[in-house]
């Protein structure tokens, strides 16, 4: 039986081993001393140096944050706005939920045209009834100082036939726009709205013409119909 102290073949001297061994224990050690992380960032002063690093940037990471929101709520209120559609009054061209792009930018009531498809405030006097509070979209048909009157389901704008190749194949008007007698003229900073779906549209109609300081913009694209992306000029 061997002694208690005889170091047996595993405490050999290491000065006396092969140079050129590759022990698997030593590669391990060398392994893992190569990976090992900097001595600087490791015991408790090299995690506080990493809190204090991950400190620094919060700082940057929520201005940044900051800038993006502030920039998305410039671009809302100053360059264009997303609003979906949500009643029937515009069909055929605007669809129930429907997304229109509404331009903002370097627009305001004096770039406002016939034809042009706007979207405004709710209008003061609307007695409709139909619940909806919020922004409307409808169609301009006339313009400061135009005047307008209806014969049938014809519109007529200062004495002209209005061609409206956008109406649906049935469109009837009523009610009726003044008389060819006694035309209406749209005051000076106003203009006359009507919904293309004539028979199912709460416009200028019944609540005259609206002004000019609650247009918010013109509607420029749709993106979204019938459920599935779709990009089309207005």
């Amino acid at each position: 039986m061997p002694a208690p102290a005889d170091p047996g073949p595993a405490s050999a001297d290491p000065a006396s081993a092969d140079p050129l061994s590759t022990d698997p224990v030593s590669t391990d050690l060398v392994s893992t001393d190569l990976v090992s992380a900097d001595p600087a960032s490791a015991g408790p002063a090299g995690a506080g140096r990493r809190r204090r690093r991950w400190r620094g940037g919060l700082p940057q990471t929520l201005i940044t944050l900051l800038v993006a929101a502030l920039l998305s709520v410039l671009l809302r209120t100053y360059a264009g706005e997303i609003f979906w559609v949500p009643s029937a009054s515009m069909v055929p061209t605007l669809a129930v939920y429907d997304r229109i792009l509404v331009q903002k930018a370097f627009f305001n009531r004096h770039d406002v045209r016939a034809g042009d498809i706007v979207v405004f405030t709710h209008p003061p006097l609307d007695q409709c009834g139909d619940g909806q509070a919020g922004d409307l979209v409808k169609r301009v048909i006339a313009l400061p100082g135009q005047t307008i009157y209806s014969a049938g389901n014809s519109i007529y704008i200062n004495g002209h036939l209005l061609a409206e190749p956008y109406l649906p194949a049935y469109d009837p008007l009523a009610p009726p726009i003044a008389s060819s007698q006694h035309p209406y003229r749209v005051p000076s900073g106003e203009f006359y709205v009507l919904g293309d779906n004539r028979a199912d549209s709460c416009d200028s109609r019944y609540w005259g013409p609206i002004q000019g300081s609650s247009i918010i913009g013109r509607a420029i694209l749709v993106i979204w119909h019938d459920h599935h992306p779709d990009l089309r000029g207005l």
